[in-house]
Protein backbone atom coordinates (compact mmCIF):
# COMPACT_ATOMS: atom_id res chain seq x y z
CA UNK A 1 0.00 0.00 0.00
CA UNK A 2 1.48 3.25 -1.21
CA UNK A 3 1.84 6.15 1.62
CA UNK A 4 -1.22 8.16 0.28
CA UNK A 5 -3.45 4.98 0.84
CA UNK A 6 -2.09 4.57 4.43
CA UNK A 7 -2.66 8.33 4.81
CA UNK A 8 -6.21 7.78 3.85
CA UNK A 9 -6.54 4.67 5.70
CA UNK A 10 -5.45 6.20 9.07
CA UNK A 11 -7.42 9.28 8.63
CA UNK A 12 -10.70 6.97 8.45
CA UNK A 13 -9.77 5.46 11.50
CA UNK A 14 -9.11 8.60 13.80
CA UNK A 15 -12.57 9.70 12.58
CA UNK A 16 -13.65 6.76 14.37
CA UNK A 17 -12.66 8.71 17.60
CA UNK A 18 -13.33 11.76 19.33
CA UNK A 19 -10.81 13.64 17.59
CA UNK A 20 -12.15 13.05 14.11
CA UNK A 21 -14.94 15.89 14.28
CA UNK A 22 -11.04 17.73 14.11
CA UNK A 23 -10.52 16.60 10.80
CA UNK A 24 -11.84 18.98 7.39
CA UNK A 25 -13.80 17.04 5.20
CA UNK A 26 -12.08 18.80 2.27
CA UNK A 27 -8.56 17.83 3.19
CA UNK A 28 -6.33 17.02 0.33
CA UNK A 29 -2.83 16.78 1.95
CA UNK A 30 -0.90 16.28 5.38
CA UNK A 31 -0.73 19.63 6.16
CA UNK A 32 -4.44 20.16 6.61
CA UNK A 33 -5.03 17.69 8.95
CA UNK A 34 -4.99 18.50 12.61
CA UNK A 35 -1.88 17.89 15.18
CA UNK A 36 -2.14 15.65 17.93
CA UNK A 37 -0.58 16.57 21.84
CA UNK A 38 -0.35 14.32 24.75
CA UNK A 39 -2.84 16.58 26.39
CA UNK A 40 -5.38 15.22 23.68
CA UNK A 41 -4.12 11.08 25.52
CA UNK A 42 -4.77 12.66 29.06
CA UNK A 43 -8.38 14.45 28.34
CA UNK A 44 -9.42 11.38 26.85
CA UNK A 45 -7.73 9.02 29.28
CA UNK A 46 -7.50 5.74 29.65
CA UNK A 47 -8.92 4.58 26.53
CA UNK A 48 -10.94 6.89 25.17
CA UNK A 49 -9.36 7.42 21.59
CA UNK A 50 -10.01 3.76 20.38
CA UNK A 51 -10.85 3.07 17.26
CA UNK A 52 -11.21 -0.67 17.70
CA UNK A 53 -13.49 -2.54 20.03
CA UNK A 54 -12.54 -2.93 23.33
CA UNK A 55 -12.22 -6.96 22.74
CA UNK A 56 -9.69 -6.14 20.05
CA UNK A 57 -7.08 -5.42 22.17
CA UNK A 58 -4.32 -8.21 23.16
CA UNK A 59 -2.16 -5.79 24.95
CA UNK A 60 -2.22 -2.37 27.53
CA UNK A 61 1.15 -0.34 28.34
CA UNK A 62 1.53 2.69 29.65
CA UNK A 63 4.12 5.66 30.31
CA UNK A 64 5.60 6.16 33.63
CA UNK A 65 3.25 9.62 33.94
CA UNK A 66 6.68 11.51 35.56
CA UNK A 67 5.00 14.45 34.35
CA UNK A 68 1.77 14.20 34.85
CA UNK A 69 -1.18 11.02 34.37
CA UNK A 70 0.02 8.60 32.56
CA UNK A 71 -0.75 8.09 28.71
CA UNK A 72 -2.04 4.72 27.64
CA UNK A 73 -0.66 2.85 24.51
CA UNK A 74 -3.31 0.12 23.44
CA UNK A 75 -2.71 -2.68 21.04
CA UNK A 76 -4.66 -5.10 19.14
CA UNK A 77 -2.94 -8.40 17.52
CA UNK A 78 -1.83 -6.46 14.13
CA UNK A 79 -0.31 -3.66 16.44
CA UNK A 80 2.06 -6.07 18.06
CA UNK A 81 3.09 -8.02 15.40
CA UNK A 82 3.69 -4.84 13.68
CA UNK A 83 5.68 -3.91 16.97
CA UNK A 84 7.84 -6.96 16.70
CA UNK A 85 8.71 -6.38 12.80
CA UNK A 86 9.71 -3.02 13.19
CA UNK A 87 11.81 -4.30 16.27
CA UNK A 88 13.64 -7.05 14.36
CA UNK A 89 14.16 -4.43 11.56
CA UNK A 90 16.10 -2.29 14.03
CA UNK A 91 18.05 -5.26 15.38
CA UNK A 92 18.56 -6.91 12.18
CA UNK A 93 20.04 -3.29 11.27
CA UNK A 94 22.41 -3.16 13.98
CA UNK A 95 23.94 -6.89 13.36
CA UNK A 96 22.00 -8.98 15.35
CA UNK A 97 21.76 -12.00 13.83
CA UNK A 98 19.65 -15.86 14.91
CA UNK A 99 21.18 -17.16 17.42
CA UNK A 100 22.91 -14.54 19.34
CA UNK A 101 22.72 -14.10 23.10
CA UNK A 102 20.61 -10.48 23.56
CA UNK A 103 21.03 -9.75 27.40
CA UNK A 104 18.10 -7.52 27.52
CA UNK A 105 18.36 -4.80 30.60
CA UNK A 106 14.75 -2.72 29.82
CA UNK A 107 12.50 -2.91 32.42
CA UNK A 108 9.60 -4.46 32.17
CA UNK A 109 6.13 -4.62 32.78
CA UNK A 110 3.40 -1.41 31.52
CA UNK A 111 7.14 0.33 29.99
CA UNK A 112 7.46 -0.42 26.64
CA UNK A 113 11.24 -0.81 26.46
CA UNK A 114 11.47 -4.41 28.21
CA UNK A 115 8.78 -6.30 25.69
CA UNK A 116 9.64 -4.69 22.78
CA UNK A 117 13.05 -5.88 21.87
CA UNK A 118 12.42 -8.53 23.51
CA UNK A 119 9.65 -9.43 20.71
CA UNK A 120 11.72 -7.97 18.12
CA UNK A 121 14.70 -10.16 19.71
CA UNK A 122 12.69 -13.62 19.47
CA UNK A 123 11.50 -12.49 15.86
CA UNK A 124 14.96 -12.62 14.61
CA UNK A 125 15.77 -15.99 16.62
CA UNK A 126 18.18 -14.79 18.88
CA UNK A 127 18.44 -16.22 22.44
CA UNK A 128 16.69 -13.51 24.88
CA UNK A 129 17.63 -13.06 28.63
CA UNK A 130 14.87 -11.03 29.93
CA UNK A 131 16.95 -10.19 33.02
CA UNK A 132 15.33 -6.44 33.38
CA UNK A 133 16.54 -3.90 35.29
CA UNK A 134 17.70 -3.58 38.59
CA UNK A 135 20.22 -6.02 40.73
CA UNK A 136 23.01 -4.79 38.63
CA UNK A 137 25.51 -7.22 40.60
CA UNK A 138 23.33 -9.88 38.92
CA UNK A 139 23.71 -8.32 35.81
CA UNK A 140 27.36 -8.36 35.76
CA UNK A 141 27.41 -11.99 36.28
CA UNK A 142 24.82 -13.21 34.03
CA UNK A 143 26.71 -11.05 31.47
CA UNK A 144 29.80 -13.06 31.97
CA UNK A 145 28.54 -16.74 32.47
CA UNK A 146 25.39 -16.74 29.87
CA UNK A 147 27.92 -14.67 27.16
CA UNK A 148 25.87 -12.24 26.08
CA UNK A 149 26.77 -10.55 22.72
CA UNK A 150 24.33 -7.83 22.72
CA UNK A 151 23.07 -5.65 25.38
CA UNK A 152 19.60 -3.62 25.42
CA UNK A 153 19.18 -0.89 27.82
CA UNK A 154 19.34 2.78 28.82
CA UNK A 155 22.83 4.43 27.85
CA UNK A 156 22.95 5.52 31.63
CA UNK A 157 21.66 1.90 32.76
CA UNK A 158 24.68 0.92 30.55
CA UNK A 159 27.36 2.75 32.53
CA UNK A 160 25.74 1.61 35.96
CA UNK A 161 26.01 -1.78 34.46
CA UNK A 162 29.62 -1.34 33.88
CA UNK A 163 30.65 0.19 37.46
CA UNK A 164 28.63 -3.70 38.66
CA UNK A 165 31.17 -5.32 36.24
CA UNK A 166 34.52 -3.61 37.68
CA UNK A 167 33.53 -4.60 41.10
CA UNK A 168 33.01 -8.15 40.38
CA UNK A 169 36.58 -8.00 38.91
CA UNK A 170 35.02 -8.49 35.01
CA UNK A 171 36.49 -6.78 32.03
CA UNK A 172 35.52 -6.36 28.74
CA UNK A 173 37.75 -9.13 27.62
CA UNK A 174 35.70 -11.93 29.88
CA UNK A 175 32.56 -10.48 28.22
CA UNK A 176 31.19 -11.76 24.86
CA UNK A 177 29.75 -8.33 23.99
CA UNK A 178 29.55 -7.01 20.80
CA UNK A 179 26.70 -4.48 20.07
CA UNK A 180 24.75 -2.08 22.54
CA UNK A 181 21.12 -1.29 21.94
CA UNK A 182 20.32 1.84 23.83
CA UNK A 183 17.61 4.87 23.72
CA UNK A 184 14.47 5.76 26.18
CA UNK A 185 16.51 9.03 27.18
CA UNK A 186 18.35 11.28 24.96
CA UNK A 187 22.79 10.81 24.64
CA UNK A 188 25.08 11.65 23.32
CA UNK A 189 28.39 11.06 21.16
CA UNK A 190 30.52 11.75 23.71
CA UNK A 191 27.99 9.41 26.43
CA UNK A 192 28.73 7.05 23.25
CA UNK A 193 32.59 6.93 24.05
CA UNK A 194 32.46 6.01 27.30
CA UNK A 195 30.03 3.55 26.96
CA UNK A 196 32.22 1.90 24.16
CA UNK A 197 35.30 2.08 26.23
CA UNK A 198 33.28 0.41 29.20
CA UNK A 199 31.89 -2.28 27.63
CA UNK A 200 33.85 -2.86 24.85
CA UNK A 201 30.81 -2.72 22.46
CA UNK A 202 29.50 -1.04 19.75
CA UNK A 203 27.14 1.50 20.70
CA UNK A 204 23.83 1.84 19.10
CA UNK A 205 20.63 4.88 19.00
CA UNK A 206 17.15 3.16 18.65
CA UNK A 207 14.33 5.63 19.08
CA UNK A 208 10.37 4.88 20.50
CA UNK A 209 8.02 6.20 22.39
CA UNK A 210 4.60 4.36 23.73
CA UNK A 211 2.29 6.59 22.17
CA UNK A 212 3.63 5.57 18.70
CA UNK A 213 4.63 1.96 19.32
CA UNK A 214 7.85 1.53 21.64
CA UNK A 215 11.15 1.38 20.67
CA UNK A 216 10.93 0.65 17.13
CA UNK A 217 10.19 3.91 15.50
CA UNK A 218 14.26 4.35 14.20
CA UNK A 219 17.27 3.12 14.59
CA UNK A 220 21.09 3.45 13.69
CA UNK A 221 22.50 0.68 11.64
CA UNK A 222 25.51 -0.43 12.14
CA UNK A 223 27.39 0.19 8.86
CA UNK A 224 27.60 4.08 9.00
CA UNK A 225 25.89 5.10 12.39
CA UNK A 226 24.53 8.27 10.34
CA UNK A 227 21.10 9.02 11.83
CA UNK A 228 18.69 6.50 12.91
CA UNK A 229 16.61 5.05 10.15
CA UNK A 230 12.77 5.75 10.35
CA UNK A 231 10.87 2.72 9.72
CA UNK A 232 8.50 4.27 7.18
CA UNK A 233 6.46 1.85 5.68
CA UNK A 234 4.49 2.33 9.63
CA UNK A 235 5.66 5.67 10.28
CA UNK A 236 5.25 9.38 8.91
CA UNK A 237 7.84 11.76 9.96
CA UNK A 238 7.73 15.49 9.95
CA UNK A 239 10.00 18.23 11.81
CA UNK A 240 8.12 21.71 12.46
CA UNK A 241 9.12 24.69 14.15
CA UNK A 242 8.12 24.58 17.98
CA UNK A 243 6.66 27.78 17.78
CA UNK A 244 4.90 28.34 14.57
CA UNK A 245 4.13 25.00 14.02
CA UNK A 246 5.44 25.72 9.77
CA UNK A 247 7.41 22.60 8.63
CA UNK A 248 11.11 23.21 8.79
CA UNK A 249 13.91 22.69 6.44
CA UNK A 250 15.64 19.18 6.19
CA UNK A 251 18.96 19.74 8.18
CA UNK A 252 17.08 21.86 11.01
CA UNK A 253 16.50 21.25 14.04
CA UNK A 254 12.76 21.21 15.35
CA UNK A 255 10.13 18.97 16.95
CA UNK A 256 9.83 15.93 15.35
CA UNK A 257 5.94 14.74 14.54
CA UNK A 258 4.71 11.22 14.05
CA UNK A 259 1.96 9.40 12.12
CA UNK A 260 0.71 6.56 12.69
CA UNK A 261 0.40 4.70 8.94
CA UNK A 262 -0.70 1.48 10.04
CA UNK A 263 -1.80 0.85 13.34
CA UNK A 264 -5.11 -0.43 14.81
CA UNK A 265 -5.94 0.34 18.14
CA UNK A 266 -5.35 4.10 18.88
CA UNK A 267 -3.90 5.40 15.90
CA UNK A 268 -2.41 9.40 16.13
CA UNK A 269 -2.44 12.15 13.69
CA UNK A 270 0.70 14.42 13.19
CA UNK A 271 1.42 13.50 16.75
CA UNK A 272 3.40 15.89 18.54
CA UNK A 273 6.29 14.17 20.23
CA UNK A 274 8.10 17.10 21.95
CA UNK A 275 11.38 15.50 21.25
CA UNK A 276 13.64 17.95 18.85
CA UNK A 277 15.89 16.39 16.21
CA UNK A 278 16.60 16.86 12.39
CA UNK A 279 15.29 15.17 9.29
CA UNK A 280 17.79 13.81 6.40
CA UNK A 281 16.50 12.46 3.02
CA UNK A 282 20.17 11.87 1.63
CA UNK A 283 20.83 7.87 0.92
CA UNK A 284 22.46 6.39 3.76
CA UNK A 285 26.20 5.15 3.49
CA UNK A 286 24.86 2.12 4.32
CA UNK A 287 22.90 2.00 1.13
CA UNK A 288 19.26 2.77 2.38
CA UNK A 289 17.14 5.62 1.36
CA UNK A 290 14.60 5.54 4.36
CA UNK A 291 14.57 9.00 6.21
CA UNK A 292 16.70 9.67 9.02
CA UNK A 293 16.58 11.47 12.23
CA UNK A 294 19.54 12.77 14.09
CA UNK A 295 19.81 12.01 17.73
CA UNK A 296 17.23 13.85 20.11
CA UNK A 297 18.44 16.95 21.09
CA UNK A 298 16.05 17.06 24.18
CA UNK A 299 12.48 17.77 24.22
CA UNK A 300 10.90 20.86 24.22
CA UNK A 301 10.32 21.06 27.43
CA UNK A 302 13.73 20.23 28.98
CA UNK A 303 14.72 23.48 27.68
CA UNK A 304 16.61 25.68 30.27
CA UNK A 305 17.09 29.37 29.72
CA UNK A 306 20.01 30.48 31.70
CA UNK A 307 20.87 33.85 31.79
CA UNK A 308 19.30 34.39 28.16
CA UNK A 309 20.98 31.36 26.46
CA UNK A 310 18.74 28.45 25.08
CA UNK A 311 20.13 24.95 25.80
CA UNK A 312 19.55 21.61 26.65
CA UNK A 313 21.06 19.16 29.37
CA UNK A 314 22.37 17.16 26.40
CA UNK A 315 24.53 20.28 25.70
CA UNK A 316 25.73 20.35 28.87
CA UNK A 317 26.69 16.50 28.57
CA UNK A 318 28.66 16.60 25.72
CA UNK A 319 30.52 19.44 27.12
CA UNK A 320 31.22 17.59 30.36
CA UNK A 321 32.16 14.57 29.16
CA UNK A 322 35.31 15.90 27.38
CA UNK A 323 36.48 17.19 30.31
CA UNK A 324 39.67 14.90 31.61
CA UNK A 325 38.57 13.33 34.67
CA UNK A 326 34.97 13.20 34.48
CA UNK A 327 32.98 10.38 35.35
CA UNK A 328 30.01 9.82 33.32
CA UNK A 329 27.51 10.59 35.60
CA UNK A 330 26.31 14.10 36.65
CA UNK A 331 23.35 15.84 37.20
CA UNK A 332 21.57 19.01 36.42
CA UNK A 333 19.84 21.31 39.33
CA UNK A 334 17.99 24.20 37.92
CA UNK A 335 17.15 27.23 40.32
CA UNK A 336 15.50 30.90 40.28
CA UNK A 337 16.64 32.29 43.11
CA UNK A 338 15.62 36.29 41.49
CA UNK A 339 14.21 36.59 38.08
CA UNK A 340 16.91 34.48 36.51
CA UNK A 341 17.85 30.99 36.02
CA UNK A 342 20.91 29.51 37.99
CA UNK A 343 22.64 26.31 36.73
CA UNK A 344 24.72 23.96 38.93
CA UNK A 345 26.04 20.86 38.03
CA UNK A 346 26.65 17.87 39.86
CA UNK A 347 29.44 15.64 38.61
CA UNK A 348 32.41 13.00 39.51
CA UNK A 349 35.79 12.57 38.83
CA UNK A 350 38.98 12.70 39.98
CA UNK A 351 42.09 15.41 39.06
CA UNK A 352 43.36 18.77 40.01
CA UNK A 353 41.12 21.63 39.59
CA UNK A 354 38.13 19.25 38.31
CA UNK A 355 35.55 21.90 39.13
CA UNK A 356 37.04 24.74 37.52
CA UNK A 357 38.24 23.02 34.63
CA UNK A 358 34.52 21.74 33.94
CA UNK A 359 33.05 25.28 34.47
CA UNK A 360 35.46 26.77 31.91
CA UNK A 361 34.29 24.05 29.75
CA UNK A 362 30.93 24.47 29.86
CA UNK A 363 31.20 28.62 29.57
CA UNK A 364 33.77 27.90 26.78
CA UNK A 365 31.37 25.37 24.72
CA UNK A 366 27.77 26.35 25.77
CA UNK A 367 28.14 29.71 26.48
CA UNK A 368 27.18 29.48 30.29
CA UNK A 369 28.39 30.27 33.26
CA UNK A 370 27.30 27.55 35.93
CA UNK A 371 28.19 26.54 39.27
CA UNK A 372 29.99 22.88 39.63
CA UNK A 373 29.88 21.08 42.66
CA UNK A 374 32.69 17.80 42.37
CA UNK A 375 30.93 14.78 44.60
CA UNK A 376 32.31 11.73 45.63
CA UNK A 377 32.30 9.23 42.99
CA UNK A 378 29.94 6.65 43.41
CA UNK A 379 27.38 9.50 45.03
CA UNK A 380 24.98 11.20 42.03
CA UNK A 381 22.25 8.41 42.10
CA UNK A 382 22.25 5.44 39.42
CA UNK A 383 19.54 4.92 36.67
CA UNK A 384 17.61 1.18 36.61
CA UNK A 385 16.23 2.80 33.99
CA UNK A 386 15.74 6.71 32.68
CA UNK A 387 18.13 8.91 33.87
CA UNK A 388 16.91 11.36 36.33
CA UNK A 389 19.29 14.10 35.00
CA UNK A 390 17.85 17.83 35.91
CA UNK A 391 16.37 18.67 38.61
CA UNK A 392 14.03 21.78 38.67
CA UNK A 393 14.06 23.50 41.68
CA UNK A 394 12.60 26.92 40.10
CA UNK A 395 8.93 26.18 41.23
CA UNK A 396 9.53 24.80 44.51
CA UNK A 397 8.42 26.59 47.57
CA UNK A 398 11.12 24.83 49.97
CA UNK A 399 14.55 25.63 50.93
CA UNK A 400 16.87 25.00 47.75
CA UNK A 401 20.17 24.09 49.00
CA UNK A 402 21.84 21.53 46.92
Amino acid sequence: MRTTEHLEAVVERVRRTPLGERIPADWAALTDLPFTAKEDLREHYPLGLLAVPREALRRIHASSGSRGKPTIAAYTQHDLDVWSEVMAECMTMAGVKPGMVVHNAYGYGLFTGGLGFHQGAERIGALTIPVSGGVTARQALLLRDLQGQVLCSTPSYALHIAEGLREAGIGPDDLALEIGMFGAEPWTDAMRTEVEAALGLMALNVYGLSEIIGPGVAAECAEARDGLHVMEDHFLVEIIDVDSRAPVRDGEDGELVITTLTKEAMPLLRYRTGDITSLTREPCACGRTSPRISAIRGRVDDMLIIRGVNLYPSQIEEALLHVEGVAPHYQLIVDRPKQLDELTILCEGRGANLASRVKEAIREQVGVTAKVLVRPMGEIPRSEGKAVRVIDRRNLKQPKGV
